[in-house]
């Protein structure tokens, strides 16, 4: 039980990894949308050659070669997340017949107060 969980936990901290890498990837996306708008208000100011320079160098450049945020995102999904997933799982049914969280349901059993309200152990 404690290894299942450890790995639980594990997939836990990389499902924290994934959220971040949304957030990255949404700010990422938000700046970009800035630096289109900066772009546009230099055009407007008549800096046309700065305005020009920020889209052509950076507004539409990939974040690493190749790659825009949503493909690393993909990547990230396809070649580690789901085969993390995966193995969680496998082992998870493996060993605890595919129950989830049995060591947390083991704590809610011993910490609640039976008979008391905001305590019951089901809906």
């Amino acid at each position: 039980m404690e290894a299942v969980g450890a790995l639980t936990e594990a997939l836990e901290t990389t499902e924290r990894a994934r959220g971040h890498l949304f957030e990255f990837h949404q700010l990422t996306g938000s700046g970009d949308a800035k630096l289109i708008k900066a772009a546009q208000l230099l055009r407007d100011a008549g800096h046309t050659a700065l305005a020009d320079g920020l889209e052509r160098h950076l507004i539409g450049r990939n974040v690493v070669p190749g790659r825009w945020t949503f493909q690393l995102i993909e990547d990230y999904e396809d070649t580690y997340y789901s085969v993390f997933r995966e193995w969680e799982r496998k082992v998870r049914d493996d060993l605890m017949g595919g129950v989830a969280h049995v060591y947390e349901a083991e704590m809610k059993e011993r910490n609640t107060t039976s008979g008391e309200p905001g305590h019951e152990l089901n809906p």
